[in-house]
């Protein structure tokens, strides 16, 4: 994982926009990000998530796999749907199995920090928090979803009701203070 401010630059959301501002791991912290990193190829990697699933209570999961081949002639419209400014009510958990792609997240000053996830990083996102994703140029990523409930995937985009909702008020209520390392 490398963590950098984005340079908010135009041009393909693929490119990796990096302003050169490298950032540490405690910024992520700071605003609930979780992360770690299982190697797919260890032993001990299985072992690991499952110990991550019980602890955080995921009981679902599925694979995703973002590239032209898997998705066909709707690939170019799910990028641009992924990189719609979003949150969730949920924790978005992602566990990278092969490829790279990006997730980019608004700091406490609303400045986009971009995270380049590869294989084996996994990112927890808290619920409330803005995002966004996409692939890099290698249009190609296969990620495991977990879910503490039914897989789904519900984006609520960026606007008046979104600022408004109860979890996105909860999310900024925390971030000031920090977050725990397990959230219940």
């Amino acid at each position: 994982m490398r963590t950098f401010y984005h340079d908010n630059l135009p041009g393909d959301c693929r490119l990796p926009h990096d302003s050169g501002q490298v950032l540490s791991p405690s910024h992520l912290t700071q605003l609930g990000v979780l992360y770690y990193n299982f190697p797919p190829s260890s032993s001990t990697s299985s072992a690991q998530i499952e110990d991550l699933a019980k602890t955080r209570h995921y009981v679902n999961r599925d694979e995703i796999t973002v590239s032209p081949a898997a998705m066909g002639s709707v690939y170019e419209d799910k990028i641009k749907m992924f990189y719609d400014e979003h949150m969730h009510e949920d924790e978005e958990i992602r566990y990278i199995l092969k490829g790279t792609g990006y997730f980019d997240v608004r700091d406490v000053q609303d400045q986009w920090i971009r995270i380049e996830v590869e294989e084996g990083d996994l990112l927890i996102l808290p619920p409330g928090i803005y995002h966004r994703f996409t692939v890099n140029q290698d249009n190609y990523i296969n990620a495991m979803r977990l879910f503490r409930t039914e897989p789904k995937w519900t984006a609520l985009n960026r606007g008046q009701d979104t600022d408004a909702n109860k979890l996105r008020e909860e999310y900024l209520k925390l971030r000031p203070q920090g977050f725990p390392d397990q959230m219940s």
